[in-house]
């Protein structure tokens, strides 16, 4: 049986790689894969609690689907978004989107 913390440990290096995604990519299409990535290493975190602390119970796997859930309409609307602002400004850089400024 493989013990908890390897799958804290892999979750943690993969949140760690969705955070570096997100802080240090331009592209829009990148931050929000770095998005991704961080609410997948909370995935597995919760499916790896919901298997070591109560397996007989389907908890963990409801919060699971909840966040893949709430994942595939972040990413809906944040590629329309970006897809909105591609046709408005010829570009994804996420430096180069200042539509909210005076």
């Amino acid at each position: 049986m493989v013990p908890l913390s390897w799958y804290l440990i892999v979750a943690a290096a993969l949140f760690c790689i969705g955070i570096y995604g997100v802080l240090a990519r331009r592209n829009s299409v990148g931050i929000l894969m770095g998005v991704e990535l961080m609410l997948n290493a909370v995935n597995i975190n919760l499916v790896a609690f919901w298997r070591y602390l109560s397996p007989d119970s389907t908890t963990g796997q409801v919060f699971a689907l909840f966040v893949l859930v709430v994942a595939a309409a972040e990413a809906v609307v944040g590629l329309a978004l970006i897809i909105s602002v591609y046709r408005d400004r010829r570009s994804i850089d996420a430096e180069k989107i200042d539509l909210l400024r005076w």
